[in-house]
């Protein structure tokens, strides 16, 4: 069974069926409890459209208003929130754990530019052959970094041994 309200459109007009409703005026002045016939009767009298604004009250809340208006209005409210919020990506630094100080450095540069932004970051230091016998220089190393970086960042997760890595992961303080 398909729904008669396509796409999140609230009822208007002859689609509002509740005995009665609160009506609110174009001005935003209350108007009282009324039929909703007698509602549409005084919104078609100024030219203008009425809306359901909130089912969820008793009784339902409708509002006289130019409808296309009022959609433009809530797309464009919705397009500010969606240009507001930023998803956080999740960044890499990868390093090995016998890494020269500048190259450490450059590191924790680019992680601190990362969580500036708003991004998490993954430290990876990754080992070769038989390095994996010093993953306490490992931990120490990513330990060094949650350091260098705890005025921006928080660890969200400790140092941890994944196969041939062992991995942190930074997040920005609020």
């Amino acid at each position: 069974m398909r729904s008669r309200n396509p796409r999140n459109v609230p009822p208007i007009n002859e689609n509002i069926r509740f005995p009665e409703i609160r009506l609110i005026g174009a001005d935003g002045d209350q108007l009282g409890i009324m039929a909703p016939s007698e509602a549409l009767r005084m919104a078609e009298e100024q030219d203008l459209d009425l809306v359901l604004v909130s089912d969820k009250a008793t009784p339902p809340v409708c509002r006289i208003i130019n409808y296309g208006k009022y959609k433009f209005e809530q797309e464009k409210r919705a397009r500010e929130a969606k240009k507001r919020q930023h998803n956080a990506e999740v960044k890499e630094v990868k390093m090995r754990y016998k890494i020269d100080d500048h190259d450490y450095n450059v590191r924790v540069k680019n992680a601190h530019r990362f969580l500036k932004s708003g991004d998490k970051v993954k430290a990876t230091v990754m080992f070769r052959g038989r390095e994996i016998q010093h993953s306490d220089l490992a931990e120490k190393l990513l330990r060094r970094m949650a350091d260098d970086l705890d005025e921006v960042a928080e660890m969200q997760q400790a140092p941890k041994r994944e196969g041939r890595n062992m991995m942190m992961l930074l997040s920005p303080k609020k």
